[in-house]
């Protein structure tokens, strides 16, 4: 079968599923990757494991590729007259909140709209600049005798808006943070479908990345990989990037530094360039505060590669990103996957 990466996609940008709560959208991504795939099981954190066999003789070496699902939200910490107070899930900015369009996922899912007091009302501390996070509100229209049936401190609260196409290859919305790197992988899954490989691929949509990569420490406990890819969004040029960002639409990036395994990246580099699939090196001297970091420390250490996806506003309910990277990501790793010999692990060398 050929996935329709689009509509895939944007079926996963329209759903839920915060840090922790990643429930509705991971039935998403196993319904995708049902036909692709052998077996599934869910890990004790809730990342989705999904293994395809490969066709080489027992005992088969394993990859495998983590994309985390979860989101950026919010979470009701307090109900004041009919108002949400709330806090932040993983990493938002609040200057762009003022305005937001939101769903409180309470007893039932209820509109929202993210306001702030006028600046007159506010404490003199608050200042004239953005508005702290502590001063703004959730609207939901209802009275408070309503909001206080539906609605309990702890309830979590996503972004609403939908998905939008710009031009002829860009895409808009929330959580394409990590939500590309999950198609990335539906797309390397499907090519993979019409290939032959030696290696068991487990593919894992990880849990709980935006608030300490919690699945990508876990994941690979449970599946013992002799390798793996991690795959995430990185930071794309907008007016004044800096060398640390990289054009939209022209490659995706491979990392390197202490995270990533010398070997592999040199391996996985002669893939793209045999194939003319484009793509940038990407310095990360430090961890690079994706599953790669959690995955390469586990037990006695897994060696890792990490594939970069450009996206431009991160962590904004308006992310941007061209669906030519995303299929570029997927691409070079069914290529690379497929052309792997057996003994592969083998020939690998720390240098």
């Amino acid at each position: 079968m050929t996935i329709d990466l689009l509509p895939h996609l944007k079926q996963m940008l329209s759903a839920p599923g915060l840090s922790g709560y990643e429930d509705p959208i991971r039935e998403i991504v196993q319904a995708a990757w049902q036909p692709l795939c052998d077996e599934f099981s869910v890990s004790r954190v809730g990342s989705l494991h999904a293994l395809k066999r490969g066709d080489g003789a027992d005992p088969r070496p394993r990859v495998m590729l983590s994309a985390h699902m979860d989101a950026i939200g919010m979470m009701v910490t307090g109900i004041v007259e009919g108002f949400l107070r709330f806090t932040q899930v993983g990493g938002i900015d609040p200057r762009i909140l003022p305005g937001q369009m939101v769903v409180v996922h309470g007893r039932k899912d209820l509109q929202g709209m993210v306001v702030l007091p006028p600046t007159h009302l506010l404490p003199p501390e608050a200042g004239s600049g953005v508005v702290a996070l502590q001063y703004l509100l959730i609207e939901t229209g209802l009275h408070p005798d309503e909001v206080e049936k539906l609605v309990r401190v702890g309830d979590v609260v996503s972004f609403a808006q939908e998905p939008i196409e710009l031009g002829a290859t860009a895409l808009a919305g929330h959580t394409l943070d990590n939500r590309v790197s999950v198609a990335a992988v539906t797309h390397c899954l499907d090519i993979l479908s019409r290939r032959k490989h030696a290696w068991d691929v487990w593919a894992v949509a990880s849990s709980q990345e935006e608030i300490g990569v919690t699945g990508a420490f876990t994941s690979p406990v449970d599946i013992q990989p002799d390798f793996a890819i991690a795959i995430d969004v990185t930071f794309a040029r907008s007016l004044g990037g800096d060398y640390r960002s990289f054009p939209l639409g022209e490659g995706v990036t491979l990392a390197w530094g202490p995270n990533i395994h010398p070997s592999l990246y040199e391996a996985i580099a002669k893939t793209a360039y045999d194939l003319d699939i484009p793509f940038m090196r990407e310095a990360t001297p430090t961890m690079t505060g994706t599953d790669a970091y959690a995955i390469q420390v586990v037990q006695s250490g897994i060696p890792c590669l990490l594939i970069g996806i450009p996206l431009r506003y991160m962590h904004t309910p308006v992310e941007t990103v061209s669906l030519k990277d995303v299929r570029r990501a997927g691409r070079l790793m069914a290529e690379f996957i497929s052309a792997l010999p057996q003994d592969f692990m083998q020939t690998l060398e720390w240098k």
